[in-house]
């Protein structure tokens, strides 16, 4: 069983039908998780908004990197490459504007704060890669 009890359906809906995604954390550091899945979502047809507010301004494959999640807006998903003792503060806010999923990566974990964001109907995963997922899955396309 997966931390976050998400089924693979519902892992596919949201790799299928989403189509914004801020993802906080991004680096421009080719070796970071970060910009390699951004690089994946990007070439699946996702429209990502890098989020990191020490490169705000600057650009990372063709995206104009935002300082914090309202200026990321409006969101859909919400991809978090923070340590798990950041999340909390990032899914009050994605509550507050409106996400309808979050995705925390591989190793970031926070229950209290995914049952907030259950609590207010937004679909959360937990522990996972959307690149891993994709393939698992065998999606291949957006």
């Amino acid at each position: 069983m997966t931390v976050d009890g998400e089924s693979d359906e519902t892992i596919r809906r949201l790799l299928t039908t989403t189509h914004r995604i801020a993802l906080v954390g991004a680096s421009t550091k080719p070796w970071r998780a970060s910009h390699g899945v951004m690089r994946f979502l990007l070439d699946r047809g996702f429209d990502v908004t890098p989020v990191n507010p020490v490169l705000a301004g600057q650009t990372l494959h063709g995206r104009t990197v935002v300082a914090n999640l309202a200026d990321a807006g409006p969101l859909e998903m919400v991809d978090v490459f923070r340590n798990s003792s950041h999340t909390s503060a990032l899914v009050d806010e994605a509550i507050h504007l409106g996400a309808s999923s979050i995705w925390m990566q591989l190793g970031v974990i926070d229950q209290d704060a995914a049952s907030r964001a259950r609590a207010a109907g937004i679909v959360v995963v937990m522990d996972r890669c959307p690149v891993i997922e994709d393939r698992r899955l065998h999606l291949f396309s957006h």
